[in-house]
């Protein structure tokens, strides 16, 4: 009887990790709002890390949180550190690429709780007589990260802080 149990629990354990190998090798996750403002008010909230830590869901997450700042104050090359609680984690967010008014790029390094390097990008597309803002990460998920994703599903864990943003982000630039 052990061993019919232990039999099946093996082939248990062996049918997910061999499912986990068919998931996907890459994760997107994207959010959009429009903003009743013009894509020249919104970039610069965006372009400069000191002024999108103000609207950033993960920076309120963590009254506590350190930032250390370095490189130009905007545009290509602006980075921060962050060092947070649990919720918030430890890494290094650096703009890769900027193209007024429309496109800000970066690179997000996470070192705890998980290691991750991940692409973000922000674009900013003329809706009528306002915004729609994009927020979107991308990135590799290695074969560990595919048996963590069967259980925790980053569009879910992201995508509502990327949706928490975007209305903080529409409160700073419609003045609300």
């Amino acid at each position: 009887m052990l061993k019919t149990i232990l039999a099946i629990v093996a082939l248990a354990i062996a049918a997910v990790l061999l499912f986990a190998t068919t998931q996907p090798d890459t994760f997107r996750v994207a959010r959009s709002a429009r903003i009743a403002a013009a894509p020249d008010k919104i970039f610069p909230l965006i372009n400069d890390l000191h002024a999108s830590n103000r609207w950033s869901p993960f920076v309120r997450k963590d009254p506590q949180i350190k930032l250390d700042y370095s490189g130009p104050a905007q545009g290509v090359g602006a980075a921060c550190t962050f060092d947070g609680n649990r919720e918030v984690g430890k890494g290094h967010l650096e703009i890769t690429e900027s193209s007024a008014p429309r496109l800000v790029a970066m690179r997000l390094r996470m070192l705890e709780p998980i290691a991750t390097d991940n692409r973000v990008r922000f674009t900013l597309e003329p809706d009528g007589n306002a915004t729609r803002v994009t927020w979107a990460m991308e990135g590799d998920v290695p074969y560990v990260g595919k048996l963590i994703h069967l259980v925790l599903n980053m569009d879910r864990m992201v995508g509502g802080e990327f949706e928490s943003g975007l209305a903080n982000l529409r409160a700073m630039a419609e003045g609300v």
